[in-house]
């Protein structure tokens, strides 16, 4: 092997970093080109994934939607958005456009540009996603953050007393609303969650692939909990929210053009501040399959997943 072969491998191996912030999630990665990576860099990018929960790749403007398409293919089996609100043919079915941006008064994409409350991407149907990807296209220069919470360390901080308790309980997670409040197409407004449909999924959610066990809540409106009363249904999941969406377990990205982001359904919740109307922002959005969420009993012996032993609870 000549000088310059093993140089050029001693870059190679360079090219590849890693970087975990400080919060509770999260790690930023630095890779040059994500469609150059090699087999192995997209195997540490996929164990850096369930590491850190959410990662963020900059410095991405020119990268184009077939590129992106190609990079998700890497990183797992894609997903094609059962349901979307706009009529809009889009021009690659991998990607759904999120973007308040209007052409002739007709949206271009989804959920234009209010505040998006806490939630776990498609917890409403029978198998959630387990990753979702954002890239940013346009964005602000200010507002519009999107922040993620960590569930497995919000599971470990209840009292053991709640933990135990909700062990074993289900949620409904309603099928009627958006993540932006909006009534899904072909569906009634709803109120009394006892009736509303949607799938039952364990409280406690144990992840497919770490192992771990993490607090899964889906989303607020119109949850509720097999078995009980809807008024004690209603002050469990109050307590529930009130404690997993406190900000000493979350982390908050502010965007820049050319941002890529990948998340862990499974184990985070996220969340996205409103932004000014009249600023134009697209982000093209990549979905992956997941599977149907269970509960393990035996996952408690496992301890803590790595990311929710680094602040003493």
């Amino acid at each position: 092997m000549t000088e310059a072969t093993v140089n050029a491998e001693r870059t190679r191996q360079c090219a590849l970093q890693i970087t975990p912030m400080p919060a509770l999630v999260g790690a930023q990665v630095r890779c040059g080109n994500i469609n150059d990576l090699e087999d192995r860099e997209i195997d540490a990018i996929r164990r850096a994934l369930l590491d850190h929960c959410v990662l963020v790749f900059r410095g991405h403007e020119k990268l184009t939607p077939p590129e992106l398409i190609a990079f998700g293919r890497r990183l797992g089996e894609l997903d094609f958005a059962p349901f979307t609100t706009t009529d809009r043919k889009r021009e690659h079915e991998e990607i759904i456009i999120v973007s308040n941006v209007k052409d002739g008064g007709v949206p271009i994409g989804v959920l234009g540009d209010a505040e998006v409350n806490w939630h776990s991407d498609n917890s409403y149907r029978d198998a959630p996603l387990s990753y979702s990807l954002l890239h940013a296209v346009e964005c602000p220069s200010s507002a519009g953050e999107t922040g993620f919470l960590n569930m497995y360390f919000a599971y470990e901080t209840l009292p053991a007393e709640v933990r135990s308790k909700i062990n074993t309980l289900v949620i409904k997670h309603d099928l009627t609303y958006l993540s932006d409040g909006s009534l899904r197409r072909g569906y009634q407004h709803a109120t009394d969650p006892v009736v509303v449909p949607g799938p039952w999924h364990p409280i406690v959610r144990t992840h497919p692939e770490t192992g771990y066990n993490a607090l899964y809540l889906g989303r607020r409106p119109n949850a509720y909990i097999c078995g009980l009363e809807l008024e004690e249904s209603e002050a469990l999941l109050n307590m529930l929210w009130s404690h997993a969406s406190q900000e000493r377990f979350a982390w908050h990205h502010t965007w820049q053009p050319g941002d890529v982001l990948i998340w862990d359904n499974r184990c985070l919740m996220h969340h996205r501040n409103p932004f000014d109307p009249g600023a134009r922002r697209v982000m093209h959005r990549l979905q992956f399959r997941g599977s149907r969420p269970y509960h393990d009993p035996r996952a408690a012996a496992r301890g803590r997943h790595p990311r929710s032993g680094l602040v003493a609870a």
